[in-house]
């Protein structure tokens, strides 16, 4: 099969490298020319990923077409699709999804647990909603990886607001935040992996460490994992969709926001489970049988990101200790140059229990250092 890839950064490259155990060809696009997966796909098109032309002329060479990132051109994909080639996940569906309003609208039309909200188009519109306070601020679409993202504890706050079409969420108190990866193929099969809890750098807004299995309960593991499947089903999606959520101190589980594509949040399950998201989400696209989802043992991920401060050709410190304890599993994502909080790389351990490997994450997260 030649399968195509809008996006080429390190989630292409582990879907890649996944994929070429079954012997596939992969094209990629992305606007970097020393993007990760441009030094092992067989094909990479350096070009925007908005370009629809560009999009619609890697595609069209390929039997299936999938992404890394949402931000890319719909009517590329549509395009393609409309030449009978498969894309998943659905043009439309990724369309909705890559606009946070119409996500959390979504949710309530169709009765799906959510925090309370609110819509606006400008800065202004805010006072008409400041009975939400505190709630957290969230450009409709072009944010991610805690860009486009404001918190807005009281009514000073709104002064430096966002000024731009925005979701604002109420503010969900002393919540454990936990995501669920499932995956659906065209046949309708639904599989979802084990919860993950997810524990964010306050700093860079992005996730730390993450464990699985998530020290919850067995019924909030339940509800979780029924939820993220009943969500799949709504969608009628193809692919596979992680859906980060949140856990009250009451015990409600409320859906955060979802991507639909392979996600930082199951980087762990390339060791740890019997298949991995990556694997996961080529059978669905293509229609295979899903694989088993069962963990092969606890795990704690560890991002690898940039120290602060340090900007030019990169240098990871203190690896070779870190890779003598048993257990350790790093993965370097190809990135020559490093920058503050960039994301250079994560390390997977394994352990026979959550805290053990969660003790062990933490020791190689304090062993090795991102630098130039």
């Amino acid at each position: 099969m030649r399968i195509g890839i809008i996006g080429g950064g390190q989630l292409g490259r582990m879907f890649i490298q996944n994929g070429l155990n079954y012997g596939h060809e992969f094209h990629v696009l992305d606007p970097d020319p020393e993007a990760p997966c441009s030094a092992i796909a067989h094909k990479f098109v350096c070009a925007d990923r908005n370009d629809e032309e560009a999009v619609y002329q890697l595609g069209i060479e390929c039997d299936v077409v999938t992404i890394e990132i949402e931000n890319v051109s719909i009517s590329g994909l549509k395009r393609i699709r409309d030449k009978g080639i498969d894309v998943y996940p659905q043009p439309e569906i990724l369309e909705m999804i890559r606009d946070k309003g119409l996500q959390k609208q979504f949710y309530r039309d169709n009765h799906l647990p959510t925090a309370d909200f609110a819509l606006i188009n400008s800065r202004e519109e805010i006072k008409d909603h400041l009975h939400l306070l505190p709630v957290m601020q969230k450009m409709r679409i072009g944010g991610y990886d805690g860009k486009g993202v404001t918190p807005l504890i009281n009514e000073s706050d709104v002064s430096t607001a966002l000024d731009a079409p925005s979701l604002l969420e109420s503010w969900v108190t002393d919540a454990t935040e936990i995501a669920v990866l499932v995956a659906r193929n065209p046949d309708g099969d639904v599989k979802s992996f084990p919860v993950v809890e997810l524990v964010f750098n306050p700093e860079a807004n992005l996730v730390d460490y993450l464990v699985s299995p998530a020290r919850i309960s067995v019924d909030l593991e339940a509800k979780a994992r029924e939820i993220s499947e009943n969500l799949v089903r709504k969608l009628d999606f193809v692919g596979l969709l992680a859906v980060e959520m949140f856990v009250t101190q009451s015990g409600e589980v409320l859906i955060n926001e979802i991507a639909p594509r392979p996600h930082n949040s199951g980087h762990h399950t390339i060791e740890a489970c019997f298949t991995s998201q990556y694997d996961q989400h080529l059978r669905s696209i293509l229609n295979w049988p899903l694989g088993s989802t069962v963990l092969r043992s606890a795990a704690a991920m560890i991002n690898l990101l940039g120290e602060r401060g340090f900007e030019g050709p990169v240098i990871y410190e203190g690896l070779s200790d870190a890779i003598s304890e048993n257990g350790v599993y790093p993965h370097l994502y190809g990135k020559r140059i490093t920058k503050s909080f960039r994301k250079m790389g994560h390390v997977t351990v394994l352990d026979n229990t959550t805290t053990d490997a969660l003790a062990k994450a933490q020791r190689i997260k304090e062993a090795i250092r991102v630098i130039s």
